[in-house]
């Protein structure tokens, strides 16, 4: 699998938003720039998990360089992740 350098900067920026956005909606503020796409990316592994797992599919949204469809998956898949380490630090 060969990654081109533009695929890659768009899904540093699609993780990096994903994360800021998933911040604000629960901690109400963002991780910083590299949280922000470490958490992005993470989230969209695991929200991409969740969807094939549930059998959800996002369709009829517009694609750009970037997909919308992507950053929901990722974003929803950062709120997951963020939630899960505050429950299990609150365990420790």
């Amino acid at each position: 699998m060969t990654v081109e350098i533009g695929q890659l900067i768009v899904w540093l920026i699609t993780g990096a938003l994903a994360g800021y956005l998933a911040g604000l909606l629960v901690r109400r503020r963002g991780f910083g720039t590299v949280g922000n796409i470490v958490i992005g990316l993470l989230g969209a592994l695991l929200g991409g998990l969740l969807f094939q797992l549930l059998n959800i599919r996002i369709s009829n949204l517009p694609t750009f360089t970037f997909s919308l469809a992507d950053l929901i998956v990722a974003f929803i898949g950062a709120v997951v992740l963020i939630l899960v380490i505050g429950l299990v630090a609150r365990r420790q």
